[in-house]
């Protein structure tokens, strides 16, 4: 089958490829899907790029995808409640990732929401799941106010709806050309750079409860706005440790999901909430593009540019 991989550090036209590999197989517990669209990870996206690697050490080729939405076509022992042919949406597990391919193998998964198309739940299981861990974190609820810096992009967006479907007043940050975007989320927006703890104050005079950082490059100023470090939580800065912040990435597991290491475990009750809003019309995934699996390199690149609004998808 394809499936995409990198080779080595560097930029995506030269180390990012098509590869021919083998088939993947359900395990106990695991359902295999025939996959229609899956997630580009903007964490991938950086470990490739050579930005992430005070953190994190890959081993070549590294393959990629996290999140996937297919037809299943194989289940495991023990799997109950799901039936060859079922549309679904989900993740596999942290060590085994490969879900930008052909087959993929899910340790976490629910029924397609019938609002959304493939490209939607491609990209939905990993957003959705990065959005709910940090907002339980920060136990963002009714009557808080929330800053979301990067409120725009693939992860932005679906914690702008989630923080507001909790009752939450949501401060956005983002170019002015997305505003208007943000507003039709839920958000009230703002633009980010200079002068962001004046314009937070302006719109938040009593202070925010939390701040959720996607974007990264600005926790000094995200930790004054909220007045204490740890309610700062981020996904995008590697520099987190140095100004007393929490870098919140998903528990690495083993081959049968279960949860190793000291990183923040999945929140795997995210699917479940995310099919209950989706049903309700309260949770839309937007897609910034869709390329095929031959142009994956492409899709790295625009991930980079900083300029997608909403999440990157590979469609088969």
């Amino acid at each position: 089958m394809r499936a995409i991989e990198f080779t080595d550090y560097g930029p995506a036209a030269d180390v990012v490829r098509v590869a021919e590999v083998p088939e993947p197989h359900a395990g106990a517990g695991q359902i295999r899907i025939a996959v229609r669209a899956s997630g580009l990870s903007a964490g991938e996206v950086r470990i490739r790029s050579g930005e992430m690697r005070a953190a994190v050490t890959p081993e070549f080729p590294y393959r990629t995808g996290f999140d996937a939405a297919g037809v299943v076509d194989e289940i495991g022992e023990g799997v109950t409640g799901v039936a060859m042919g079922d549309e679904v949406f989900g993740w596999t597990t942290m060590a085994a990732r490969g879900a930008n391919a052909d087959f993929d193998v899910l340790a976490a998964w629910a029924a397609k929401p019938s609002a959304w198309g493939w490209e939607e739940s491609g990209g939905a299981a990993g957003a959705v799941e990065s959005a709910t861990r940090v907002l339980d974190r920060l136990a963002v609820g009714a009557g808080h106010t929330v800053l979301i810096q990067g409120a725009a992009g693939g992860v932005g967006t679906v914690a702008v709806q989630l923080a507001a479907a909790r009752g939450a007043t949501v401060i956005g940050t983002a170019g002015e050309r997305n505003h208007e975007f943000l507003r039709s989320l839920g958000a009230v927006p703002t633009t980010y750079g200079t002068g962001l703890a004046e314009r937070i104050h302006a719109l938040a005079p009593s202070g925010v409860d939390a701040v959720f950082d996607c974007a990264g490059g600005a926790l000094p100023d995200l930790v004054a706005i909220a007045g204490d470090a740890a309610r700062v939580v981020t996904i995008a800065d590697t520099t987190a440790a140095a100004h007393g912040v929490h870098l919140s990435h998903g528990a690495p597991s083993d081959e049968t999901g279960k949860t190793v290491g000291t990183a923040d475990p999945l929140a795997v009750h995210a699917l479940a909430l995310a099919v209950k809003l989706a049903d309700e019309g309260r949770l839309r995934i937007p897609v910034a593009a869709a390329f095929p699996l031959t142009e994956a390199a492409a899709a790295h690149e625009l991930s980079e540019s900083r300029h997608a609004r909403g999440k990157i998808v590979l469609v088969n």
